[in-house]
């Protein structure tokens, strides 16, 4: 099927069509796969061409937007001219939408009628949030569906008058996916590893996604047959699991932060930090997970010097001799702030994320993380790519990780338990 979105404003910078999205979940769900989509403007020759050929390729077309009151709002007209539907004014959606107005004490404008325009033969979806109604055509095998373009018009007509029809159309075929994380591994090395394994599983389509700070492989079946398709997946999952190692943080489509605050609730650990760079960008991260003040302390933003040793703890001759950018420092700051807190584990970070203050010994993205425990504190050095943003999302990533596999290590130990 076939997604067209309408609407000059969406071919600008200000607006997004996330409305797509949406519907592709929903459809996706309903064991429909979307295969194009197109975004076009108000313009009448525009959309005709764009209706015109997406009825050439697919059996299920669904537009989004263009039903509105005012004189760009074409989408009706042009597809009601383009299938030869002659069109009339539907007097149950005109007092629909007058005595909407009622409702909030004014009177319809004459261009609300307009909303009122139904094609010949078309099955007319209430739009109990909006003035206007949505579209359902049949023509030739095919089928248009028309929605209106607010998100809080659209999910609702979709959940209620669209996908229960689809679904007695679907003939049993669903989607099956799983999502799988890696975190230190560039997107080439992830191919490399898995590459051999998924190219022989062609009825699966895998998709390799990169992101700062980690990747992404998204694996989809289609099929009619569950038991088949989540057994196929199950076994490809665990093959590629092997393949990838430590560096596999979930198969389940989780962020990293989901899975730190999941491995620090089931170790009883508590943690605290203290971030430079950053800029509290590691704190909301940690915090952004419901239940966070089961695990987290405290977070100082440690941007100056003297802040990093009136809240750290770190000795201002440290700073003088290593640099605030050191190894040395970010260790001071992981047991400084785990010290005053009384954290099991307590996480600093200093680097340059740029674009200036960069130096030839300490060029800009340079990164120092710390994680420091009860008997010792590790610390590593990165190098980030990127803008000053981009730097900064990778070191969140980074010192989340550190985390994961300080207690994915742990489990190596005698008793199976993080020791510091």
């Amino acid at each position: 099927m076939e997604i067209i979105a309408v609407g000059s404003e969406l071919l600008t910078p200000y607006r997004m069509d996330t409305n797509s999205l949406y519907l592709t979940e929903g459809l996706n769900r309903l064991g429909i796969e979307v295969v194009r989509k197109v975004v076009v403007g108000d313009e009448p020759g525009q959309l005709r061409d764009a209706f015109s050929e997406a009825l050439k390729r697919v059996e299920l077309v669904i537009a989004i937007g263009g039903l509105g009151p005012t004189q760009d709002d074409l989408t009706r007209e042009v597809v009601a001219e383009l299938l030869g539907r002659k069109l009339h004014r539907d007097e149950d959606i005109l007092r629909g939408i007058e005595a909407r107005f009622r409702r909030f004490g004014r009177n319809m404008p004459e261009v609300n009628a307009r909303q009122a325009m139904v094609p010949e033969g078309a099955t007319v979806l209430p739009n109990t949030a909006g003035t206007a109604p949505g579209l359902w055509m049949e023509t030739d095998g095919r089928i248009v569906v028309l929605l209106p373009g607010p998100p809080q018009e659209l999910k609702p007509m979709f959940e209620r008058e669209v996908a229960p029809r689809l679904e007695r159309r679907s003939g049993g075929v669903h989607l099956f996916t799983r999502e799988l994380r890696v975190a230190g591994l560039p997107e080439s090395d992830v191919e490399q590893r898995i590459a051999p394994t998924y190219t022989q599983h062609p009825e699966v389509q895998t998709t390799i996604l990169a992101s700062p700070g980690e990747i992404q492989i998204h694996l989809r079946a289609w099929s009619a047959d569950a038991a088949h398709s989540e057994k196929l997946l199950d076994e490809l999952v665990k093959r590629l699991a092997l393949a990838l190692g430590e560096n596999l943080f979930t198969t389940q489509g989780e962020s990293l932060e989901e899975v730190v605050a999941r491995i620090l609730n089931a170790g009883g650990a508590t943690i605290a930090v203290a971030e430079s760079c950053t800029g509290g960008m590691l704190a909301e991260r940690l915090t952004s997970i419901p239940g966070s003040s089961s695990y987290f302390l405290s977070s100082a933003v440690c941007y100056s010097n003297a802040m990093k040793s009136e809240w750290a703890g770190v000795p201002a001759a440290l700073m003088e001799t290593k640099g605030a950018v050191s190894a040395e420092v970010a260790r001071a700051l992981a047991e400084g702030i785990r010290r005053s807190t009384g954290a099991t584990l307590g996480l600093g970070v200093t680097g340059i994320a740029g674009p200036a203050s960069g130096m030839p010994e300490k060029p800009v993205g340079t990164v120092h993380i710390a994680l420091a425990g009860e008997t010792e504190t590790r610390d590593r050095e990165f190098h980030f790519p990127g803008d000053r943003n981009r730097v900064r999302t990778q070191a969140t990533l980074a010192a989340l990780d550190m985390v994961r596999r300080y207690f994915l290590y742990a489990q190596a130990r005698p008793g199976g338990q993080a020791k510091g």
